[in-house]
């Protein structure tokens, strides 16, 4: 797709503005209902969705497709990474009116930060096609290592901070607790984080490491670098709306991880076919519509057998409790 440099420009500025708005009216710091989340999911789902809509009129069928599957994807993978959230969050004690705002720039750190992996990763492309292999090589080890952690127990999961993360906060210092929105304060004539600023940063310097995954994944479904952008600018946008909709939904989705070592795996597998395919053999490629395809089917299977297994597990503790009720 040839992308104009007014179309990059208006694209920046249009998001810019949604973001502002987002911003601006949840600016003060409040318990974030589940109308609030709610409304505000519907809204960013249906802009990306008019989006995409708007690829097919104005654009042509291929990007349009190729913006739905990376969206999905995306934000399938983002979901997965609201687990590390939850952890951050409780790891930082956040207090509950604060955790809109941590979410809202935590987020546009790792925007910035995604759209420096996104540059760097098409200029690879454009220069070196045999970086699919690396790429395909590394999605299908994430894949297997996904199932692997999977099959732990994860009662015992920590976050711990990043070298960069220890870093700053050894550099600055940090107080001892929450001051409201600021992010520094003088403390003994010298200048140190908040904790807020701390848990910002927690939330925009993780998501690096699920980008590490991520933006090969969907460089898997399009070598675009506007519709790769577009793709994660979205799904990430509606991410801490979707944080405070499904945050007590999170601990049911039990084989999430399954579905998403799955879809990971067969992007893998087809980056391997696309370099060979690019190195002169006649091999299968697989389409996006099939793509498309098998990363709903996936998500759809692995949320229904999840709420399954989730039921049953609730039924068997609450069998296993009740001769203890009447006992006591």
């Amino acid at each position: 797709m040839d992308v104009s440099l007014l179309l990059w420009v208006l694209t920046i500025l249009g998001l810019g503005i949604l973001i502002g708005a987002d911003f601006f009216i949840g600016r003060k710091p409040h318990d974030v209902s589940m109308k609030e989340a709610g409304i505000w999911t519907v809204v960013w789902i249906v802009l990306a969705v008019l989006f995409g809509l708007g690829l097919m009129v104005f654009g042509h069928g291929q990007a349009s497709q190729e913006f739905f599957a990376g969206f999905i994807t995306e934000k399938s993978l983002s979901v997965d990474n609201l687990f590390v959230f939850v952890l951050i969050m409780a790891k930082f004690a956040v207090p509950s009116q604060l955790q809109q705002r941590v979410l809202l720039i935590g987020v546009l750190i790792a925007l910035v930060l995604r759209a420096i992996f996104i540059a760097a990763g098409a200029a690879i492309i454009a220069n070196f096609s045999w970086v699919f292999y690396i790429f395909g090589a590394f999605l299908i080890y994430t894949a297997w290592k996904l199932i692997q952690e999977a099959r732990k127990d994860e009662e015992d999961e920590e976050f711990e901070e990043n070298r960069l993360l220890k870093s700053i906060e050894k550099k600055f210092g940090v107080a001892d607790q929450y001051h409201g929105t600021k992010l520094f304060i003088q403390k003994n004539g010298k200048r140190v984080l908040t904790p807020l600023m701390v848990v910002m940063l927690a939330i925009g310097t993780t998501d690096v490491l699920f980008a590490l995954d991520s933006i090969p994944a969907i460089f898997g479904l399009t070598q675009d670098p506007y519709i790769v952008f577009t793709a994660n600018a979205f799904a990430l946008m509606g991410l801490r709306q979707l944080y405070f909709l499904i945050g007590g939904l999170l601990k049911k989705l039990v084989h999430l991880s399954y579905g998403l070592s799955v879809i990971l795996g067969f992007i893998g597998i087809k980056l391997v076919l696309h370099a060979l395919h690019e190195s002169g053999l006649h091999v299968p490629q697989i389409s996006i519509p099939v793509s498309l395809g098998v990363i709903c089917g996936v998500l759809v299977i692995t949320t229904i057998t999840s709420l399954v297994a989730s039921k049953k597990q609730a039924q068997a503790e609450a069998a296993a409790a009740g001769p203890e009720r009447i006992d006591a």
